[in-house]
């Protein structure tokens, strides 16, 4: 008999392992199958722009994502396949980490099962997973955190801090929200009994490598006058951003982690706190309530937590499956049915599944959408999908002006851009069409100066003139731009101003331009 039970623990391990293989698997092909449907998305344009302006940060970002598409790029081109890769990797690979905790937690087969499936069918990984930014490398880090928290928690060797500094690290290196998590890793040690371990060496020196992972952003920082801190103090005195009261913040994250799984996330929450075998693990709730309360607090973005849920989604499956262990069996196949169904049912705001007209009926018939970030994103489409249309036609309608301007003033003229989007447009598809590098105020394009541009003539592409006029000795509007009818309205309204003379020096006029919003 007790020679039996090694076997069966390993065809269980072996069952949960296959489960969380082919889960993964599915998420990495849903994203390799759809990934190419629509166009490049509006920010890789700028992200592609900055990794060929390698740096050890950037105004709105730290340096490793950008990193990551700059050896891509090189390795495997700049193809929407290429270049969205790495996300498709990153989410597949978030569900298998999923599923580890889970089985970190006590969990089994259905454990395994409901957890991976709710990963793989949240909104917001879906989204992130199909195009290329620092989002989709967000989930990843922070799950692979938790992974080895629990692992230590559990009794695993405490030199496992020193893993879990370093993927800290890393993830500071990919997005500064990390430092939030990071705190409610702080808080949730302090007030249970896991503050044992800041006796020991080894939780001390893995915070020690994650600062020296951050240092050279930190750094970077410090040298340029820490941008970062003054674009979110700009964006917090804006209307950027449309606001959200706590109420509201909480529905956006049953949205946007799919209203399927909310019964699963929820149950894991308050099996942490209120179950025997989840308090061990109660940890895991505080960091989640921590880091909940930061971002409602400082009015974060709605989506700035969906990299907590993982950690949830396993507890709650385990939830499910001790519960529903005896009794009621038959809802354990319904919760993973719920999930999977809902899954599908939402995936085509998510995912570039159907023509556009056809996600705008699809979306009124089921009376629901993704919520917005910004209050520019007034498209019909969501913003993450507005913002693959219109680029390419852009930038082809500037290269029509730019070749029909006088020899003289082609060879002296710039192309100024409002946002980084129509600056990355200008700078990834005009080189084929022969136009010179894009120069702007916004974000990073900003430290990257006026390039060789004289003052003499310029491109300037705005919705009017109003500020040219007062700038330049003489404007002419040579038109409207060509766009998408699917792009955002205010890219749609642009038009194309040739300035000639500006008023004051170059080095007079820059500081101007500066828009870090």
């Amino acid at each position: 008999m007790r020679d039996s039970i090694p076997a069966v623990n390993e065809r269980r391990f072996g069952a949960e392992l296959a489960l969380m293989v082919f889960l993964s698997a599915v998420a990495l092909l849903v994203h390799i199958i759809t990934n190419g449907r629509y166009g490049y998305f509006r920010d890789e344009l700028y992200y592609i722009a900055c990794g060929r302006h390698l740096a050890c940060g950037y105004v709105d970002q730290p340096p490793l994502s950008i990193l990551l598409l700059r050896l891509s790029e090189i390795l495997l081109g700049d193809s929407l396949f290429a270049i969205r890769l790495l996300p498709a990797l990153a989410g597949a690979a978030t569900v298998a980490l999923t599923g580890a905790i889970v089985r970190e937690l006590g969990g089994r087969e259905w454990a395994v099962a409901l957890s991976c499936a709710a990963s793989l069918f949240a909104l917001f990984n879906l989204a992130v997973g199909n195009f290329f930014s620092m989002n989709a490398f967000e989930p990843l880090f922070w799950t692979g955190c938790i992974y080895l928290f629990v692992r230590i928690v559990n009794g695993g060797s405490p030199t496992l801090w020193l893993w879990l500094g370093a993927l800290l690290g890393l993830s500071l290196e990919n997005k500064h929200s990390t430092a939030f998590f990071a705190a409610g890793i702080f808080v949730a040690l302090l007030l249970t009994p896991e503050r044992r371990y800041f006796a020991g060496k080894w939780i001390w020196l893995g915070g020690l490598i994650a600062f020296a992972i951050a240092l050279p952003n930190i750094l970077w920082q410090a040298r340029h006058h820490w941008p970062t801190y003054e674009l979110l103090s700009n964006i917090a005195h804006s209307n950027k951003n449309v606001p959200l009261s706590p109420a509201q913040f909480i529905v956006q994250q049953v949205v946007l982690m799919n209203p399927g799984t909310f019964p699963l996330w929820l149950a894991g929450l308050l099996w942490l706190f209120g179950s025997r075998d989840g308090r061990r693990h109660c940890a895991l709730g505080i960091i989640y309530l921590v880091t909940l309360a930061e971002f409602i607090v400082l009015h974060g973005k709605s989506y700035y937590l969906a990299p907590a849920y993982p950690m949830l989604f396993a507890a709650g499956s385990v939830a499910v499956e001790q519960v529903f262990a005896a009794r009621l069996k038959w809802l354990k196949p319904v919760s993973l049915g719920v999930i999977l169904v809902t899954g599908a049912l939402f995936a085509p705001l998510a995912l570039p599944i159907l023509p556009p007209d056809e996600l705008i009926a699809y979306m009124r018939a089921i009376h629901l959408q993704p919520p917005r970030t910004e209050t520019s994103h007034t498209a019909a489409l969501p913003q993450v999908f507005a913002d693959q249309f219109g680029s390419e036609q852009m930038v082809g309608s500037v290269a029509h002006v730019y070749h029909h301007l006088r020899p003289e003033d082609r060879e002296r003229a710039a192309i100024f851009c409002q946002n980084y989007g129509e600056a990355g447009a200008i700078d990834f598809f005009g080189p084929k069409l022969g136009l010179p590098p894009a120069i702007s105020g916004h974000q990073n394009y900003f430290l990257w100066g006026p390039r060789d541009w004289t003052g003499e003539v310029v491109l300037v592409l705005d919705t009017n003139d109003e500020d040219e006029r007062e700038l330049f000795a003489s404007v002419q509007d040579l038109g409207q731009i060509v766009s998408s009818p699917r792009a955002m309205p205010f890219e749609r309204r642009m038009h194309v101003f040739l300035c000639r003379d500006l008023k004051a020096s170059v080095q007079e006029f820059w500081p101007r331009v500066k828009k870090w919003l």
